[in-house]
């Protein structure tokens, strides 16, 4: 008897901030491949990404789809269904391109595998509920600006003042870089770049740039 082939996997991480790691979730969706006999063969991952974001945002994530589409993987694998997007029209898009070319579906959190007709079910129902906790939250963030600006509090990014604006604008004319300034005058890089008007293009030559 011929050995059946093991099922080539490709794993999805996604965290929303810079302050989580996805090594939790590379370390125990490795150990399920393993115990599965699973061949992972890929791992894509977006880092402080929110999965609100279109896959034009999620580098990771179209990285993860292109490989799908050229065949070179049988199933995802990713920790939760949030960790691949927040709409339901996406989620249920997502599985659809997945089955279109042969690929299935493993979410460890909801141990749900696509393989199965009540495994695909219970993905479009996680789709709801997933989108109806998004929804929750936007109403729960517009009460709570609604109640500050009604208590008189002063919504948005700060401002800097007259003369930090003023000595902003000297040091740039001077030809110092946009990061050196903010630590010069300790003010965030935002605010220098709402200042200066200058987009992260210039930023990240800034960055690269010798200081003067």
């Amino acid at each position: 008897m011929s050995r059946k082939t093991a099922r080539r996997v490709a794993l999805y991480l996604r965290v929303s901030t810079s302050e989580q790691t996805t090594e939790n979730q590379r370390r125990e969706l490795r150990a399920v491949a393993e115990k599965a006999g699973w061949e992972v063969v890929a791992v894509f991952e977006d880092a402080g990404i929110s999965g609100a974001k279109g896959r034009d945002q999620r580098p990771g994530y179209d990285a993860m789809l292109k490989a799908v589409t050229r065949r070179e993987v049988d199933m995802v694998a990713a920790w939760s269904v949030d960790r691949l997007g927040r709409s339901m029209a996406d989620l249920v898009a997502f599985l659809g391109e997945l089955h279109a070319r042969g690929a299935d579906l493993y979410l460890h959190q909801q141990a749900l595998d696509t393989t199965t007709p009540s495994g695909r079910a219970m993905f479009q129902m996680m789709g709801v509920f997933a989108e109806y906790e998004r929804a929750m939250i936007r109403e729960r963030v517009n009460a709570g600006l609604a109640r500050a600006k009604a208590e008189g509090k002063k919504l948005g990014r700060p401002t800097v003042g007259a003369e930090t604006e003023a000595r902003i604008k000297e040091l740039r004319a001077h030809g110092m870089g946009m990061l050196k300034v903010a630590k010069t005058l300790g003010v965030g890089v935002s605010a220098v770049q709402r200042v200066v008007g200058s987009g992260s293009d210039r930023l990240t030559r800034d960055s690269t740039q010798p200081q003067r």
